[in-house]
């Protein structure tokens, strides 16, 4: 899908999805998705396979075996899950290594699996959500790699993300969330995913939703995921506030946040104690 054309005028280069993820989103794209065919895929890439059984036994997932193969991760987490990793993994790959990347492609992980489990139980799309999680704030990634000195002065200098906003406009004449809506489209993301992404920084400080009705209910599992993991006092207001506006239920929403909550602590528990 082409990059919009006010934003190919800014010089900023968005990185071509890499050919392991186009093999893997034909695969998904069939009516009926051959497991085996994933998993060989991805094991066929030996340096993104070890990556995505790394991620799969990390304290993330708090599995209580070591996993030894992709097939075996696709076994214990399911497929949407095992190419949430390998999408996790593209993304970081098409970016190169820096450090201050590295609490973003944290954040992405986490809250990627936190949407995509949100959206399967309140049956939405999951892989929508999931790769919306993922690709949230991969538009700073772009900018950081854009003009490194610089953006590393606008995220120091920045107290939210709405401030960061602010500074990238001037900065650059574009802010990240464009910025990463733009590179769902080139990747070939949902529609909901895109929107989630474009207007993120928007719903988690006004807690007002887009106009498109149908791209509603993911920009509210990303606001459900970021109260959970910047400020979970706030996830009850969260809820009640933005369920109503996207025809979600409000108590369903917020018992199953509350239970996905309650997963990761306890997989961070078990990874504590192993």
């Amino acid at each position: 899908m082409p990059v919009n054309a006010e934003i190919r005028t800014l010089d900023i280069d968005i990185p071509t999805k890499p050919d392991a993820l186009v093999e893997l989103s034909l695969l998904l794209a069939k009516d009926e998705v051959n497991l085996d065919a994933v998993a060989r895929l991805i094991e066929s890439d030996m340096a993104l396979a070890s990556a995505v059984l790394k991620a799969v036994n990390s304290s993330l997932y708090g599995l209580k075996g070591r996993v030894q193969s992709v097939q075996q991760a696709i076994t214990y987490l399911g497929t949407r899950e095992v190419v949430g990793i390998a999408y996790e993994m593209g993304l970081r790959a098409a970016f190169g290594p820096a450090a201050e990347l590295e609490p973003l492609w944290q954040r992405a992980a986490q809250r990627g699996l936190i949407m995509g489990r949100l959206a399967q139980r309140m049956v939405l799309d999951a892989w929508a959500a999931h790769s919306a999680g993922l690709f949230e704030e991969c538009g700073k990634a772009v900018l950081f790699r854009h003009a490194v000195d610089h953006y590393r002065s606008m995220l120091r200098a920045a107290t939210s993300d709405l401030e960061l906003l602010s500074l990238e406009k001037v900065g650059f004449g574009v802010s990240h969330d464009a910025l990463g809506a733009a590179l769902c489209e080139s990747w070939g993301l949902a529609p909901t995913a895109v929107a989630s992404v474009r207007h993120h920084v928007a719903v988690q400080a006004t807690r007002e939703l887009p106009e498109q009705h149908g791209k509603r209910p993911i920009c509210v599992l990303s606001a459900v995921a970021h109260a959970m993991l910047s400020a979970p006092e706030t996830l009850d207001e969260v809820c009640l506030e933005l369920a109503p506006q996207a025809d979600i239920d409000q108590t369903l929403l917020l018992r199953t946040a509350r239970q996905i909550q309650e997963q990761l602590l306890d997989a961070e528990g078990h990874a504590r104690a192993a």
